[in-house]
């Protein structure tokens, strides 16, 4: 038995097949809810396995996942590695265009996709000329135009048979995240299994001691019992939700997932569920929760949280005293990774305006010189880097492969995109994302530094920083801010006399747009791009 997450999976399967593996919970405010246990998911799973490979999908090639979240999903992603067919997530926010080009980017063979977007689908299907199946889950909402001709998910998985028998794998099979990042057209992250098994998965114990066998994780799932709710909030289409899905599957755990997030629905699952572990990205999805435990689900039963853990975007230190003050014993993670890296380390307790977002790394993590790819001296700053378990590269991107990972002696490293410094002791101080960084006059400003300052203000419910143009200093710093609820206006004067006492004065915004909303991703993340529009339109650059 190879570390291949299949494997893996049935070992905890055979482990464990009675323990609840999955709760749904469909459209918020309905009840409906459906239950699985590890047993029911592996047959499940192994149903649409065997639809897929009836339908002549290959070792290898590749399906898209165009959907909400749900069972669906999950249960696909598994049928998919069962049977050696790679899953891709697809954004179901994308447009036609978009689409066309992520169908045909990743090489897309099969699509699995939610009824709801049939209108996008046969818009975009026919323009990729590998795409030979399609299914879909639920009705098809189709209006304009009559949908794709696919197979109904109920067909496909009453087709395929609920046993396994299926040929050997491999810890080189793949799996595919596909990244938009700030800028450009999305990238597929090639992982081999086992690498993303240890650099995503934690090894199959994220906070403790990595497995030293494959055969050892369904040893502990069967030592070490149940009573711990995993719940990923986000959507499944990004890489983070479903890497947490995947732990707690490795823990022999139940998983909760909602098709959409709900602030108040979410708050009531935790409560009726006892739900442990919740992961959110940002104050984007935290706010919302406090906004609810002040408002209408004000004295909700939130005491089994144990922890609350936010990657892809940072839960400021002023939200997060906010949620502490509300639930005081739950423990609040700010996580640090990518798609390319998997996890790379966790916020230390000082972390925060006065510090900056100082991360405990692993020790495959390191700040390096992007040419040189040496390690950089502490206090200088340089580019975050992990090495060993890290993915191939992007998929069909040579070039921005090479711009990205790179081999010193023996490893293999992968180059991120954000820059860092790192003192003495090892913490790594994460000073923001390169291609935002905004230069002002020669000095460099990283807007989640002024974002956090931002966010501490009274009156402030969200804010993005983008850079403006500038005669004189060449960029300037804009902030775009959206007011709490009730809040009729906020000068910049008031803006930058409350940044003064907490940032240098070059990084003080000297712009400001006030918006009736930020505009982010289905899970949280920053839309710089728009805020840069936003921000150069209204101030006429």
């Amino acid at each position: 038995m190879e570390y291949n997450l299949a494997d893996l999976f049935e070992s905890v399967v055979d482990a464990v097949p009675d323990r609840e593996a999955l709760l749904y919970v469909d459209h918020p405010g309905t009840g409906a809810e459906r239950r699985l246990t590890y047993a029911e998911l592996d047959a499940a799973a192994n149903r649409i396995a065997h639809h897929l490979i009836d339908a002549g999908i290959r070792p290898g090639e590749h399906l898209g996942l165009h959907l909400y979240n749900g069972v669906e999903y999950l249960q696909t992603v598994l049928g998919a590695l069962k049977a050696r067919i790679v899953p891709v997530n697809v954004n179901y926010r994308y447009v036609e265009e978009e689409l066309v080009y992520l169908y045909r980017d990743a090489d897309l063979a099969a699509l699995v996709f939610d009824g709801e977007f049939d209108e996008r689908v046969v818009a975009a299907a026919p323009q990729a000329p590998g795409l030979r199946h399609l299914v879909r889950v639920g009705p098809s909402a189709a209006t304009a135009a009559p949908g794709p001709s696919a197979v109904p998910f109920t067909e496909a998985e009453a087709s395929g048979s609920p046993d396994r028998g299926f040929a050997p794998r491999s810890a080189d099979d793949q799996f595919i995240i596909y990244t938009g990042g700030t800028t450009g057209m999305p990238k597929g992250v090639m992982w081999r299994q086992e690498d993303l098994f240890f650099s995503g998965l934690g090894g199959g114990a994220p906070t403790g001691e990595p497995v030293k066998t494959p055969q050892e994780l369904a040893e502990r799932v069967a030592a070490g019992g149940d009573g711990i709710t995993f719940f990923p909030t986000p959507p499944l289409m990004h890489g983070t939700s479903t890497l947490t899905a995947f732990i707690g599957f490795n823990f022999g755990q139940r998983v909760v997932v909602h098709r959409k997030f709900v602030p108040a629905e979410v708050l009531r699952t935790i409560e009726k569920e006892k739900v442990t572990s919740v992961s959110l990205v940002g104050d984007a999805m935290l706010r919302p929760l406090i906004d609810c435990l002040k408002g209408a689900l004000r004295g909700t039963d939130c005491s089994s949280l144990f922890s609350v853990s936010s990657s892809g975007a940072i839960m400021s230190d002023s939200v997060r005293a906010e949620f502490q003050e509300l639930v005081p014993t739950v423990m609040l993670l700010n996580n640090f990774g990518s798609s390319e890296s998997g996890f790379n380390g966790t916020a230390t307790a000082d972390s925060g305006p006065e510090k900056g977002f100082r991360v405990q790394v692993n020790a495959r993590t390191a700040v390096v010189d992007p040419v040189t790819y040496e390690p950089v001296a502490p206090g200088e700053p340089g580019r975050i880097a992990q090495r060993g378990h890290v993915p191939l590269g992007y998929y069909n991107d040579p070039a921005k492969t090479a711009d990205t990972f790179f081999r010193r002696g023996d490893e293999r490293w992968v180059l991120l995109g954000d820059m860092a410094t790192v003192d003495a002791d090892g913490i790594v101080t994460v000073l923001g994302r390169g291609s935002q960084c905004i230069n002002t006059g020669g000095e460099k400003v990283y807007p989640e530094e002024v974002e956090q300052a931002l966010k501490s203000h009274a009156d402030v419910y969200d804010a993005l920083v983008a850079g403006v143009p500038d005669e004189r200093w060449g960029n300037r710093v804009a902030a775009v801010v959206q007011l709490r609820e009730g809040v009729a206006a906020l000068t910049l004067e008031a803006v930058q006399a409350h940044c003064r006492t907490r940032l240098a004065g070059y990084k003080i915004p000297r712009a400001l747009v006030l918006a009736d909303r930020i505009q982010r991703s289905p899970s949280g993340k920053a839309d710089y791009r728009w805020a840069k529009a936003v921000a150069a339109e209204a101030h006429g650059s």
